[in-house]
This record gives structure tokens, C-alpha cells and sequence, in this order.
């Protein structure tokens, strides 16, 4: 998939483990992990507007494109 989730990349830069995001956020450890590894098919703009809060950052900063090479 050409989207790549940085939220690994994220959370090392402010120092916060998975599990606080998951607290904060009100997600659970296992769709964090989902989105975290790259497997989410989808996201919710009202997600992505809760981790962007908790973690400081813009949605730029946790997305980004890369054209497959086909």
C-alpha cells in the first residue's frame, strides 16, 4: 500500500509508549497496533484529530504517500 503510517516514528519522538497513547486517545492497544503496523484499511478523521492532539503533531507528520513502483 503506497500510504505509510509513521505513528511508530511519532511516538518515539515524544517519548510515549503505545499503551498511554491508547489511554489519552480512548483507542484500544489492538486498533493502535492495526494502524501502527500499516494493516488499517481506514481511519477516522475524529481518530486521527485525537492522536494528532495527544501526540502534538500535524496528520502530515503520521501519513505519508509513496507511489508504488509499478
Amino acid at each position: 500500500m503506497p500510504i505509510i503510517v509513521n505513528l511508530d516514528v511519532m511516538l518515539a519522538k515524544k517519548k510515549m509508549k503505545l499503551h498511554t497513547l491508547a489511554k489519552t486517545v480512548d483507542i484500544s492497544i489492538q486498533n493502535l497496533s492495526i494502524l501502527k503496523t500499516g494493516k488499517a484499511k481506514a481511519i477516522r478523521f475524529s481518530t486521527l484529530e485525537k492522536i494528532c492532539a495527544a501526540l502534538e503533531c500535524q496528520p502530515a507528520d503520521l501519513l505519508e504517500y509513496k507511489p508504488s513502483k509499478e
